[in-house]
C-alpha cells in the first residue's frame, strides 16, 4: 500500500521546515519565500498537468473530487461538497490534519507555503479553463477553507495571473511581499 499524502508531508516537514528556515535567514524572507513558491509551483504545476491528461475526464466535479480524495485519505480532511456538476466542484473544508500537524509544529506560515499554495499550482496544471478561487484557510486561522474549482470557457491562458494573485497572504508569504486583499468568490 502506497504512503499518504498527510504522511508524505510530515515526512517532507523533516527535511523542508529546517531547509526553508536557513533559507529565510539566508536571503531574507521574502526573497526565499519566492523562491520556495516558485519552485513548489513549477512542480506542482507539472503534476496538475500529468493528473489532468491522465484522468482524462472531461467532467470537472469528478476529475477534482476524485484528486482530493487523494489528499483526504487517512482522514486529512473533512469537507463538505458545496455545488458539483460538469463545470464546477465546489466544498469547504472543515477540519485539515495538514493544518494541525503545521500548527503543532509552530509553523503555520510555512505549513501555508509548502502545502497550501500548491492547490493554485495544481490547477493552473489541470487546464487554461479551469479556475481555483479560494478567499481563506484553516493554515492561516479561518475556520474553515473555500475551494471553488470553476471551468471559465475562454478563460486565461497558461501563466497568466489567476486567483492567486488576488488572494490574502501574510505579508511574508506573498511572492513581491505586497499585503493583497480578499476577493469574494
Amino acid at each position: 500500500m502506497s504512503i499518504s499524502v498527510i504522511e508524505q508531508a510530515k515526512i517532507q516537514a523533516q527535511v523542508l521546515v529546517p531547509l526553508v528556515k536557513a533559507l529565510q535567514a539566508e536571503l531574507g524572507e521574502a526573497r526565499a519565500n519566492a523562491l520556495v513558491r516558485k519552485t513548489l509551483g513549477d512542480l506542482y504545476r507539472r503534476f496538475g498537468e500529468e493528473f489532468w491528461r491522465a484522468k482524462n475526464e472531461p467532467d470537472l466535479a469528478v476529475a477534482v473530487s476524485s484528486a482530493f480524495k487523494t489528499y483526504a485519505r487517512d482522514d486529512a480532511l473533512a469537507y463538505e461538497v458545496i455545488e458539483q456538476n460538469q463545470d464546477v466542484f465546489t466544498f469547504d473544508v472543515k477540519r485539515c490534519a495538514y493544518a494541525e500537524f503545521y500548527k503543532a509544529l509552530g509553523e503555520p506560515e510555512l505549513g501555508f507555503l509548502l502545502v497550501c499554495t500548491a492547490d493554485f499550482a495544481a490547477a493552473e496544471g489541470f487546464d487554461p479553463d479551469i479556475r481555483l478561487t479560494r478567499t481563506q484557510t484553516i493554515m492561516q486561522g479561518a475556520d474553515h477553507c473555500d475551494f471553488r474549482y470553476r471551468r471559465v470557457l475562454n478563460g486565461p491562458t497558461k501563466g497568466s495571473v489567476n486567483d492567486a494573485d488576488d488572494l490574502s497572504c501574510p505579508d511574508s508569504l506573498c511572492p513581491d511581499g505586497i499585503r493583497r486583499g480578499r476577493r469574494n468568490p
